[in-house]
Protein backbone atom coordinates (compact mmCIF):
# COMPACT_ATOMS: atom_id res chain seq x y z
CA UNK A 1 0.00 0.00 0.00
CA UNK A 2 2.10 2.87 -1.33
CA UNK A 3 -0.68 5.47 -1.22
CA UNK A 4 -3.06 7.01 1.31
CA UNK A 5 -5.99 4.81 2.38
CA UNK A 6 -9.09 6.83 1.47
CA UNK A 7 -12.28 6.09 3.39
CA UNK A 8 -16.00 6.39 2.70
CA UNK A 9 -17.80 7.45 5.89
CA UNK A 10 -20.89 5.91 7.44
CA UNK A 11 -23.66 8.08 8.90
CA UNK A 12 -25.74 7.75 12.05
CA UNK A 13 -29.15 9.35 12.48
CA UNK A 14 -29.72 10.97 15.86
CA UNK A 15 -32.63 12.72 17.61
CA UNK A 16 -30.42 15.84 17.78
CA UNK A 17 -29.01 15.68 14.22
CA UNK A 18 -29.59 17.98 11.27
CA UNK A 19 -28.37 18.64 7.72
CA UNK A 20 -25.01 20.36 8.32
CA UNK A 21 -23.06 17.30 7.12
CA UNK A 22 -24.76 17.66 3.73
CA UNK A 23 -24.72 21.47 3.68
CA UNK A 24 -21.07 21.82 4.66
CA UNK A 25 -19.42 18.73 3.13
CA UNK A 26 -21.90 17.68 0.40
CA UNK A 27 -22.23 14.22 1.92
CA UNK A 28 -25.25 12.14 0.92
CA UNK A 29 -26.92 11.78 4.31
CA UNK A 30 -29.74 9.37 5.16
CA UNK A 31 -32.16 11.98 6.56
CA UNK A 32 -32.56 15.53 7.89
CA UNK A 33 -31.75 14.18 11.38
CA UNK A 34 -28.22 12.96 10.64
CA UNK A 35 -26.05 13.58 13.66
CA UNK A 36 -22.81 11.69 13.10
CA UNK A 37 -20.34 11.03 10.30
CA UNK A 38 -18.13 8.10 11.33
CA UNK A 39 -15.31 9.16 9.07
CA UNK A 40 -12.41 6.90 10.08
CA UNK A 41 -13.87 3.96 11.95
CA UNK A 42 -13.25 0.25 12.42
CA UNK A 43 -15.81 -0.01 15.23
CA UNK A 44 -18.36 -2.78 14.61
CA UNK A 45 -21.26 -0.33 15.11
CA UNK A 46 -20.19 1.60 11.99
CA UNK A 47 -17.13 0.83 9.87
CA UNK A 48 -15.91 3.19 7.19
CA UNK A 49 -15.24 1.53 3.84
CA UNK A 50 -11.86 1.55 2.09
CA UNK A 51 -12.17 3.35 -1.25
CA UNK A 52 -8.88 2.41 -2.97
CA UNK A 53 -6.08 -0.13 -3.12
CA UNK A 54 -6.22 -3.93 -2.77
CA UNK A 55 -8.97 -3.85 -0.10
CA UNK A 56 -11.26 -1.36 -1.90
CA UNK A 57 -14.88 -1.92 -0.94
CA UNK A 58 -14.04 -3.63 2.34
CA UNK A 59 -14.32 -2.28 5.91
CA UNK A 60 -11.35 -0.67 7.62
CA UNK A 61 -11.30 -3.42 10.26
CA UNK A 62 -10.28 -5.94 7.57
CA UNK A 63 -7.12 -3.94 6.87
CA UNK A 64 -6.29 -3.92 10.59
CA UNK A 65 -6.71 -7.72 10.73
CA UNK A 66 -5.01 -8.65 7.45
CA UNK A 67 -2.39 -5.94 6.83
CA UNK A 68 -0.96 -4.87 10.17
CA UNK A 69 2.18 -3.77 8.30
CA UNK A 70 0.11 -0.83 6.98
CA UNK A 71 -0.13 0.28 10.62
CA UNK A 72 3.51 -0.20 11.59
CA UNK A 73 2.85 -3.70 12.97
CA UNK A 74 1.60 -2.19 16.22
CA UNK A 75 -0.21 -4.48 18.66
CA UNK A 76 -3.82 -4.45 19.74
CA UNK A 77 -6.96 -6.43 18.94
CA UNK A 78 -8.90 -3.41 17.67
CA UNK A 79 -8.07 -0.33 15.61
CA UNK A 80 -7.74 2.10 18.52
CA UNK A 81 -9.03 5.44 17.19
CA UNK A 82 -12.26 6.78 15.72
CA UNK A 83 -12.73 10.09 13.90
CA UNK A 84 -16.24 11.56 13.73
CA UNK A 85 -17.89 14.76 12.60
CA UNK A 86 -20.90 15.65 14.76
CA UNK A 87 -23.76 17.96 13.77
CA UNK A 88 -25.39 19.11 17.00
CA UNK A 89 -28.51 20.65 15.48
CA UNK A 90 -30.06 20.34 18.97
CA UNK A 91 -28.55 19.72 22.40
CA UNK A 92 -26.98 16.31 22.94
CA UNK A 93 -27.77 14.49 26.17
CA UNK A 94 -25.54 15.21 29.14
CA UNK A 95 -23.28 12.17 29.34
CA UNK A 96 -20.07 10.64 30.63
CA UNK A 97 -17.83 7.83 29.38
CA UNK A 98 -15.98 5.10 31.30
CA UNK A 99 -12.25 4.42 31.28
CA UNK A 100 -10.73 1.25 29.79
CA UNK A 101 -10.84 -0.74 33.01
CA UNK A 102 -14.51 -0.01 33.76
CA UNK A 103 -15.65 -0.52 30.15
CA UNK A 104 -13.75 -3.78 29.85
CA UNK A 105 -15.46 -5.09 32.99
CA UNK A 106 -18.99 -3.75 32.43
CA UNK A 107 -19.31 -3.43 28.62
CA UNK A 108 -18.11 -6.78 27.25
CA UNK A 109 -14.48 -5.83 26.71
CA UNK A 110 -15.22 -2.50 24.99
CA UNK A 111 -12.55 0.21 25.19
CA UNK A 112 -13.11 3.21 27.40
CA UNK A 113 -13.73 6.56 25.76
CA UNK A 114 -11.41 9.51 26.06
CA UNK A 115 -12.13 12.02 23.30
CA UNK A 116 -11.43 15.54 22.11
CA UNK A 117 -13.30 18.12 20.06
CA UNK A 118 -12.29 20.66 17.44
CA UNK A 119 -15.05 23.22 16.83
CA UNK A 120 -15.33 23.44 13.02
CA UNK A 121 -18.23 25.88 13.17
CA UNK A 122 -20.92 27.06 15.57
CA UNK A 123 -23.62 29.64 15.95
CA UNK A 124 -22.84 32.85 17.83
CA UNK A 125 -22.57 32.32 21.59
CA UNK A 126 -22.88 28.54 21.23
CA UNK A 127 -22.18 26.57 24.40
CA UNK A 128 -20.86 23.23 25.57
CA UNK A 129 -21.39 21.46 28.84
CA UNK A 130 -17.89 20.63 30.05
CA UNK A 131 -17.62 19.35 33.58
CA UNK A 132 -19.66 19.97 36.72
CA UNK A 133 -19.57 21.95 39.97
CA UNK A 134 -20.01 19.13 42.53
CA UNK A 135 -17.15 18.83 45.01
CA UNK A 136 -18.03 15.35 46.33
CA UNK A 137 -19.83 12.23 45.06
CA UNK A 138 -22.57 12.91 47.64
CA UNK A 139 -23.13 16.40 46.23
CA UNK A 140 -23.11 14.99 42.68
CA UNK A 141 -25.77 12.41 43.57
CA UNK A 142 -27.89 14.98 45.43
CA UNK A 143 -27.86 17.48 42.55
CA UNK A 144 -28.73 14.75 40.02
CA UNK A 145 -31.53 13.28 42.16
CA UNK A 146 -33.03 16.75 42.72
CA UNK A 147 -32.71 17.72 39.06
CA UNK A 148 -30.65 20.82 39.90
CA UNK A 149 -29.01 20.85 36.50
CA UNK A 150 -28.29 24.58 36.35
CA UNK A 151 -26.43 24.29 39.64
CA UNK A 152 -24.58 21.11 38.63
CA UNK A 153 -23.49 21.62 35.04
CA UNK A 154 -20.55 23.74 33.93
CA UNK A 155 -21.29 25.66 30.72
CA UNK A 156 -18.62 27.07 28.41
CA UNK A 157 -19.12 29.46 25.48
CA UNK A 158 -17.34 28.36 22.30
CA UNK A 159 -16.26 29.72 18.95
CA UNK A 160 -14.90 28.15 15.73
CA UNK A 161 -11.32 26.92 16.15
CA UNK A 162 -11.67 26.07 19.85
CA UNK A 163 -10.34 22.71 21.06
CA UNK A 164 -11.37 20.64 24.09
CA UNK A 165 -9.74 17.54 25.58
CA UNK A 166 -12.38 15.34 27.22
CA UNK A 167 -10.92 12.46 29.27
CA UNK A 168 -13.11 9.56 30.38
CA UNK A 169 -15.00 10.54 33.53
CA UNK A 170 -15.77 14.07 32.25
CA UNK A 171 -19.46 15.07 32.28
CA UNK A 172 -20.11 16.76 28.93
CA UNK A 173 -22.52 17.61 26.12
CA UNK A 174 -22.35 19.36 22.80
CA UNK A 175 -25.11 21.96 22.60
CA UNK A 176 -27.29 23.28 19.80
CA UNK A 177 -25.61 24.87 16.80
CA UNK A 178 -22.16 23.27 16.89
CA UNK A 179 -20.31 21.30 14.19
CA UNK A 180 -17.43 19.36 15.70
CA UNK A 181 -14.66 17.02 14.62
CA UNK A 182 -14.15 14.45 17.35
CA UNK A 183 -11.07 12.27 17.78
CA UNK A 184 -11.72 9.49 20.28
CA UNK A 185 -10.89 6.00 21.38
CA UNK A 186 -12.77 3.44 19.29
CA UNK A 187 -15.69 2.99 21.66
CA UNK A 188 -19.45 3.42 21.49
CA UNK A 189 -20.15 3.34 25.23
CA UNK A 190 -22.05 6.35 26.58
CA UNK A 191 -23.77 6.78 29.94
CA UNK A 192 -26.60 9.32 29.77
CA UNK A 193 -27.03 11.51 32.84
CA UNK A 194 -29.79 13.86 31.61
CA UNK A 195 -31.73 14.18 28.35
CA UNK A 196 -33.92 17.27 28.96
CA UNK A 197 -36.93 14.93 29.40
CA UNK A 198 -37.15 14.58 25.62
CA UNK A 199 -39.46 11.95 24.12
CA UNK A 200 -39.40 10.10 20.82
CA UNK A 201 -42.28 9.83 18.31
CA UNK A 202 -43.94 7.22 20.54
CA UNK A 203 -43.67 9.43 23.64
CA UNK A 204 -40.86 7.39 25.22
CA UNK A 205 -37.95 9.01 27.01
CA UNK A 206 -34.46 7.74 26.17
CA UNK A 207 -32.81 5.49 28.73
CA UNK A 208 -30.58 7.05 31.39
CA UNK A 209 -27.64 5.21 32.97
CA UNK A 210 -27.35 7.00 36.30
CA UNK A 211 -25.73 4.29 38.39
CA UNK A 212 -22.90 3.69 35.93
CA UNK A 213 -22.60 7.42 35.21
CA UNK A 214 -22.15 8.24 38.90
CA UNK A 215 -19.65 5.37 39.20
CA UNK A 216 -17.37 6.74 36.48
CA UNK A 217 -17.68 10.53 36.90
CA UNK A 218 -14.51 12.27 38.06
CA UNK A 219 -15.26 14.32 41.20
CA UNK A 220 -14.37 17.12 41.50
CA UNK A 221 -14.13 18.01 37.80
CA UNK A 222 -10.63 18.72 36.55
CA UNK A 223 -9.47 20.03 33.16
CA UNK A 224 -6.01 19.43 31.78
CA UNK A 225 -4.04 22.59 31.04
CA UNK A 226 -3.42 22.47 27.28
CA UNK A 227 -0.31 24.21 25.96
CA UNK A 228 -0.62 24.41 22.18
CA UNK A 229 2.61 24.01 20.28
CA UNK A 230 2.59 25.91 16.96
CA UNK A 231 5.33 25.75 14.35
CA UNK A 232 5.92 26.17 10.61
CA UNK A 233 6.64 23.30 8.21
CA UNK A 234 7.34 24.62 4.69
CA UNK A 235 4.06 26.35 3.73
CA UNK A 236 2.09 24.78 6.57
CA UNK A 237 1.31 26.14 10.01
CA UNK A 238 1.02 23.20 12.41
CA UNK A 239 -0.68 23.40 15.80
CA UNK A 240 -0.34 20.47 18.16
CA UNK A 241 -3.40 20.66 20.40
CA UNK A 242 -2.80 17.69 22.68
CA UNK A 243 -0.34 14.87 23.19
CA UNK A 244 -2.11 12.47 25.53
CA UNK A 245 -2.37 8.83 26.54
CA UNK A 246 -4.46 7.64 23.58
CA UNK A 247 -3.82 10.16 20.80
CA UNK A 248 -1.95 13.22 19.62
CA UNK A 249 -4.01 15.71 17.60
CA UNK A 250 -2.87 18.52 15.28
CA UNK A 251 -4.31 21.13 12.96
CA UNK A 252 -2.47 21.57 9.66
CA UNK A 253 -3.17 24.89 7.89
CA UNK A 254 -1.84 24.69 4.33
CA UNK A 255 -1.12 27.78 2.26
CA UNK A 256 1.06 26.23 -0.44
CA UNK A 257 3.04 23.01 -0.16
CA UNK A 258 4.61 21.03 2.68
CA UNK A 259 6.68 17.82 2.71
CA UNK A 260 6.40 15.26 5.48
CA UNK A 261 8.28 12.17 6.59
CA UNK A 262 6.18 9.41 8.14
CA UNK A 263 7.36 9.41 11.75
CA UNK A 264 4.38 7.54 13.25
CA UNK A 265 2.96 4.05 12.72
CA UNK A 266 0.17 5.79 10.74
CA UNK A 267 -1.63 9.13 10.51
CA UNK A 268 -5.38 9.84 10.40
CA UNK A 269 -6.25 12.95 8.38
CA UNK A 270 -9.52 14.82 7.78
CA UNK A 271 -9.82 17.82 5.46
CA UNK A 272 -12.22 20.22 7.20
CA UNK A 273 -11.88 23.23 4.90
CA UNK A 274 -10.55 24.04 1.42
CA UNK A 275 -9.05 21.70 -1.15
CA UNK A 276 -5.73 20.50 -2.49
CA UNK A 277 -3.77 17.36 -3.18
CA UNK A 278 -1.64 14.71 -1.52
CA UNK A 279 1.35 13.37 -3.46
CA UNK A 280 3.18 10.08 -2.81
CA UNK A 281 6.02 8.89 -5.09
CA UNK A 282 4.91 11.23 -7.87
CA UNK A 283 1.28 10.02 -7.73
CA UNK A 284 -1.23 12.75 -6.88
CA UNK A 285 -4.57 12.40 -5.12
CA UNK A 286 -7.12 15.24 -5.08
CA UNK A 287 -8.64 16.01 -1.68
CA UNK A 288 -11.28 18.50 -0.53
CA UNK A 289 -13.31 19.46 2.51
CA UNK A 290 -14.90 16.25 3.78
CA UNK A 291 -12.14 13.89 2.56
CA UNK A 292 -10.74 11.44 5.13
CA UNK A 293 -7.68 9.26 4.74
CA UNK A 294 -4.98 7.33 6.57
CA UNK A 295 -1.30 7.68 5.70
CA UNK A 296 -0.03 4.13 6.32
CA UNK A 297 3.39 3.10 7.63
CA UNK A 298 4.19 1.83 4.12
CA UNK A 299 4.30 5.45 2.86
CA UNK A 300 7.62 6.88 4.03
CA UNK A 301 7.35 10.42 2.62
CA UNK A 302 4.52 12.49 1.16
CA UNK A 303 3.58 16.07 0.37
CA UNK A 304 0.39 18.03 0.88
CA UNK A 305 -0.45 21.05 -1.26
CA UNK A 306 -3.30 23.54 -1.47
CA UNK A 307 -5.32 26.03 0.55
CA UNK A 308 -6.88 23.90 3.26
CA UNK A 309 -7.16 22.92 6.89
CA UNK A 310 -6.80 19.37 8.14
CA UNK A 311 -7.18 17.75 11.55
CA UNK A 312 -4.49 15.06 11.84
CA UNK A 313 -4.03 12.50 14.60
CA UNK A 314 -2.07 9.40 15.52
CA UNK A 315 -2.11 7.00 18.47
Amino acid sequence: MKEPIFLTPVFQERIWGGTALKDRFQYEIPSDQTGECWAISAHPNGQSIIANGPLAGRPLGDAWKEHREWFGNVGGDVFPLLTKILDANADLSVQVHPNDEYANKHENGELGKTECWYIIDCKENAELIFGHHAQTKEELVSLIENGEWDKLLRRVTVKPGDFFYVPSGTVHALCEGTLVLETQQSSDTTYRVYDYDRTDAEGNKRELHLEKAIDVTTVPHSSAELNYDTYEKDDAKITRFVEAEYFTVYKWELNGKAHFDQEQPYLLASVIDGEGKVTVDGKTFEVKSGTHFIVPATVSTFSVEGQMKLIVSHP
